[in-house]
């Protein structure tokens, strides 16, 4: 094919790409002009084709362009829209027809394909014109301003418009970010930034709140809409930052509207609090201020509840079970059980828990409290309840060895007094102390409970023994010691106890009356029958006794007293009613312990159980005073219990003191350096960071201790020859068998 020929072949074309912009393409033989093109680019006119399609399509839209230009702003969008389209299917159809040439010519010359050629063409020649660029952008950033005040624009143009400047950028060039995008976030950060300062200025936190959430979400809405879906991520940044991020601060710290006061009033501001951590949540770099202002907030809250209560145990203890409710339920429902969240919270409680021992002891003392009158009526999956939530707050004690020694004072009174409403309460307990610390820390306590259930065996095996022996002669006797009416006779209950389990006691023995002495003697003698090899002690100082008591012919009442009481009463037996008994004569016949004798009669002596007169004036005991039986002694009560009055003694009762008792300091003394011995004799030999590191690690269950301590037990072994330094490396131990 000669030029001539290429020429008229290619000026057909040009005329059908004119019908094609001109609508007229139903007249058109597309088959017969896909050939012409075809026979072009096989006899070697591709450049003619090329060259004449660019040059055809770049003068069709320069024409467009001046309609373009014309259009005032209220119509230059719909009109972009209009054209863009209608130049798609235009050269939607010239790219059908230069088919072969997109597939032959094309590559081999590396020129873009007809398609790229239009949109390249329609960007250079309209949309990046310098009088169409600048104001489109404006237009399109000018509607999203008016949807962001809560006006309705056109979705449909504003989709296509933002669609052609991405299809536009097909070349590599990205039109759609350096046209619009990067004006668009600009304006969004600009925009954002104003209003939520505007509006966290004049609002509560929780209005502030809904405000963000409901932005986030009509934003996020914004990009199905008409932005292109990579906007999504910078938005949703450029959101959250200036939302959210900006004033994360504020939203916690403030006093007024912040995270504190929702806290305050959590069980009303719990949907605030969800949102509130729903969208921190979406800035991640915002939640850890967000869990440590709950951490800071339950551990200042839980300070002032060790100041404001810890006097009072069991209201402390209430309180703050209480308290960890509430933070617990924030955590659950707010932080939607974040597990970060959890561990601040439980730090916060170990925080203020650890620094005052009073703590332990009062969760002792609540303990003690539910075991003697709060599980009456209660049923069994109460009690479990009950149960379960003291051992969340144990849990939060590091030296649980401390609250071991508490808890086997209290659980020994309980037992020892009958206090205890269910035995079947107090093995749950240590059963679930024994699934916290293993079985050696509730070995004792344990040991206690099975004492009480073998005593009480050991008297019914006593009291059929001496339903067995013979009837003995009653004794009687009076004042003076002549036989009279008065029986005395004495029914006893002995509780043996193993000396290794329950809390160490003085042993002071004291003269009890001989009726008294030979019931004790009785029940020695058949238990020393039962079990060889044993020794009994009595502990006169814990037992408890029941008196008949007779002030009158109509005074006749039943004394519930300890066995010291009951040791001075009996003497007053063996006088005339209105004889008197000195200070000094009670302690020669007694042996009670002269401070433990003042405080016995002077309970004996209070105004309300006055069962005793005390012949001199004022509070104090002396020597020279003396006693005797009040006569007029009248109560409405038959049986009555005479409390014994507080002694006040050198060392501070458990709740009054936060120093760790000496008893405790030895044990830990003893337990580490028996730790130290355990480790150094399974490896023979360790470094002293290795050594001190499995000493923590074994101890922690029951205390945390401290590296100082485990250093002077460390010392001690050395000076015992347990140990010895390595004469390779100071810093290394050995051990010697």
């Amino acid at each position: 094919m000669d030029k001539e020929q290429a020429q008229q072949m290619w000026r057909v074309l040009a005329s059908a790409v004119a019908e094609i912009y001109n609508k007229n393409a139903s007249v058109l033989s597309f088959e017969e002009l896909y050939r012409n093109a075809y026979n072009l680019v096989l006899h070697k006119h591709g450049d003619l084709l090329y060259t004449g399609i660019q040059e055809t399509v770049r003068t069709r839209l320069r024409s467009v362009m001046e309609d373009v230009i014309r259009s005032p702003d209220d119509q230059l969008l719909s009109q972009v829209c209009v054209q863009w389209k209608e130049h798609q299917v235009t050269m939607v159809m010239v790219r059908d027809i230069l088919m072969y040439m997109d597939r032959t010519y094309v590559p081999q010359s590396k020129k873009m394909t007809v398609y790229d050629l239009g949109l390249w063409a329609f960007r250079e020649t309209i949309v990046r014109h310098e009088l169409v660029r600048e104001r489109l952008r404006k237009l399109l950033l000018a509607n999203i301003r008016s949807e962001r005040l809560g006006q309705l624009i056109d979705h449909n143009s504003m989709r296509c418009a933002l669609n052609m400047l991405t299809e536009l950028g097909g070349d590599g060039s990205s039109i759609y970010e350096e046209d619009f995008e990067l004006f668009f976030l600009e304006d969004t950060c600009r925009f954002y930034r104003c209003e939520s300062r505007l509006f966290l200025s004049e609002h509560s936190c929780p209005d502030y709140l809904r405000k963000i959430e409901s932005r986030i979400t009509e934003e996020m809405k914004r990009v199905p809409n008409y932005l292109h879906a990579s906007t999504r991520p910078k938005l949703k940044h450029i959101v959250e930052h200036e939302l959210i991020s900006a004033h994360a601060s504020t939203l916690i710290g403030s006093k007024k509207i912040g995270f504190s006061t929702l806290l305050k009033e959590s069980e009303y501001k719990m949907d605030d609090l969800r949102r509130m951590y729903a969208l921190f949540l979406q800035a991640p770099a915002t939640l850890d201020m967000l869990r440590t202002a709950l951490y800071e907030h339950a551990r200042t809250a839980g300070r002032l509840l060790i100041i404001d209560q810890i006097k009072e145990p069991i209201g402390f203890v209430r309180s703050l079970l209480a308290l960890r409710t509430k933070y617990e339920k924030v955590v659950y429902i707010a932080f939607q059980r974040e597990t970060l969240a959890q561990k601040k919270l439980k730090e916060a409680f170990d925080s203020f828990l650890n620094a005052d021992i009073r703590c332990a002891s009062s969760l002792v003392a609540y303990i003690d409290e539910l075991m003697r009158t709060g599980f009456k009526g209660s049923t069994e999956s109460e009690v479990e309840h009950e149960l379960d939530k003291v051992i969340v707050i144990f849990r939060y004690l590091q030296d649980k060895d401390i609250f071991e020694v508490f808890y086997k004072q209290y659980l020994a009174k309980r037992l020892l007094n009958r206090r205890s409403t269910s035995s079947e309460a107090e093995r749950q307990m240590l059963a679930k102390l024994k699934s916290e610390c293993g079985y050696q820390y509730t070995t004792k306590l344990e040991g206690m409970l099975t004492d009480i259930r073998f005593s009480r065996n050991t008297m019914e095996k006593y009291a059929a023994h001496q339903d067995r022996l013979p009837p003995t002669s009653e004794v009687r006797s009076n004042a003076s010691g002549s036989e009279s009416d008065t029986k005395e006779s004495c029914d006893m209950e002995v509780t043996v106890l193993t000396s290794g389990y329950w809390p160490p006691q003085s042993i002071v023995s004291c003269a009890i009356p001989s009726h008294a002495a030979a019931a004790a003697g009785d029940f020695q003698s058949f238990y020393l029958e039962q079990h060889s090899g044993r020794k009994l002690t009595w502990l006169t100082g814990s037992g408890t006794a029941e008196l008949k008591a007779s002030f009158s012919a109509t005074a006749k009442h039943e004394l519930n007293v300890s066995t010291y009481q009951m040791c001075i009463l009996s003497q007053f037996n063996k006088l005339n009613c209105r004889a008197e008994l000195s200070l000094q004569e009670i302690i020669d016949v007694t042996k009670i312990p002269h401070i433990e004798l003042k405080r016995h009669l002077v309970s004996l002596c209070t105004p309300k159980h006055r069962i005793l007169q005390k012949k001199s004036k004022g509070k104090g005991l002396s020597n020279d005073d003396s006693f005797q039986v009040n006569e007029l002694f009248l109560s409405k009560l038959k049986r009555i219990r005479v409390p014994l009055v507080a002694m006040r003694e050198i060392t501070p009762h458990p709740h009054q003191t936060d120093h760790i008792p000496a008893a405790v300091q030895e044990d830990r003394r003893h337990l580490c350096e028996a730790t130290v011995v355990r480790i150094m004799k399974a490896r023979k030999q360790a470094k002293h960071n290795d050594l001190i590191a499995e000493v923590t690690r074994q101890l922690n269950q029951r205390f945390y201790p401290q590296p100082q301590s485990i250093k002077k037990c460390i010392e001690s072994l050395l000076e015992r020859e347990y140990l010895e330094r390595s004469s390779q490396d100071p810093r290394m131990y050995i051990y010697l068998a």
